[in-house]
């Protein structure tokens, strides 16, 4: 949200309970006009009740059988991967539009092109050192892919915190379809691999 403008809405899924660890993004989220103005109500009521009327916000939301339950308000931006997702997607920059509206320039948030972006958040399955990752290279080669990151070099402390801070890096794909996507997103990820010597346990 950039001030009272809906720019969009994502959906989030996550990996295994009880952790609270997101492992893949989809931008714009795939809802029915109903659910979207649910989402959108709530969000924008969110902002008037807090008094945050200025700059960017991002509320992250819970969908229920009773609609949609707020989870927390942030007002900011939103962090890796969602301002890529929506320049992907849309071809709105919202890093360079918020500086523009912070320095009291004229902001544009209007979308120039309208795809389906998607994030895969490469997250390790166990403790340990990290020995070697790559395919970095070759991932970000498959078409559609917007981009590669890895976090992480060789010889890094693995201890998963059962959070964001989990994550090792991230492949952002984008077309004009869901199922497009979604196949370059899944081929550019198996591309990437790593691994982990296991922590001695004493």
């Amino acid at each position: 949200i950039m001030e009272s403008e809906v720019i969009g809405i994502a959906t989030g899924d996550f990996g295994r309970p009880p952790h609270f660890v997101f492992r893949e993004f989809t931008f714009p989220a795939a809802l029915t006009d109903d659910e979207h103005e649910r989402i959108a109500d709530v969000s924008l009521s969110c902002l008037r009740a807090l008094g945050l009327g200025w700059g960017a916000a991002n509320i992250e939301l819970r969908w229920t059988k009773h609609g949609p339950v707020v989870i927390e308000v942030n007002p900011r931006l939103s962090g890796t991967p969602e301002p890529q997702l929506i320049q992907a997607a849309y071809g709105v920059d919202l890093i360079t539009e918020h500086i523009k509206l912070v320095i009291g320039e004229e902001w544009n948030v209007r979308k120039s092109q309208s795809h389906t972006a998607a994030a895969r958040i490469l997250v390790p399955d166990r403790d340990g050192t990290l020995d070697w990752i790559d395919g970095d290279s070759r991932a970000a080669a498959v078409p559609g892919v917007a981009e590669v990151k890895l976090y992480v070099e060789p010889n890094t402390p693995i201890v998963r915190k059962g959070d964001e801070r989990d994550w090792i890096g991230h492949v952002i794909a984008v077309s004009p379809s869901l199922a497009r996507t979604e196949a370059a997103l899944q081929h550019a990820v198996d591309l990437v691999g790593w691994s982990i010597t296991p922590a001695l346990r004493e």
